[in-house]
């Protein structure tokens, strides 16, 4: 169960991000989108951890801001994977990084309270 509604959160985080950046040009359906979805989530669980481990000093010395170049560089791997998406820009990578993690922090926090 968790992971459907980690799929449908990144998918709808995906959504989000194409809506909302001029740059971020998503042109598939709604099946790709939960494909891309999932697709994102083996990325985060796979990938992201390692990076994480690789990158601890500078996730020190910049008291986590680091995870932001992080999520920009685990989404141009998801640009790269998905032929649907395209990312245009190093500020597109940017805010859709922010907008994917406000929508998983969010989701993630209501979940957790039981609304």
């Amino acid at each position: 169960m968790r992971l459907i509604i980690q799929i449908l959160t990144n998918a709808l985080s995906i959504f989000l991000a194409n809506y909302l950046l001029d740059g971020f040009i998503f042109t598939g359906n709604i099946l790709t989108l939960i494909v891309s979805g999932f697709i994102l989530g083996l990325i985060n669980f796979f990938l992201k951890p390692i990076l994480k481990i690789i990158t601890a000093p500078l996730y020190i010395l910049t008291l986590g801001l680091f995870s932001i170049v992080i999520n920009m560089f685990l989404l141009y791997i998801l640009d790269y994977l998905v032929p649907e998406l395209s990312i245009i820009g190093i500020w597109t990578y940017f805010w859709a990084s922010i907008i994917i993690s406000v929508v998983n922090i969010f989701i993630g926090k209501t979940l957790k309270r039981g609304v």
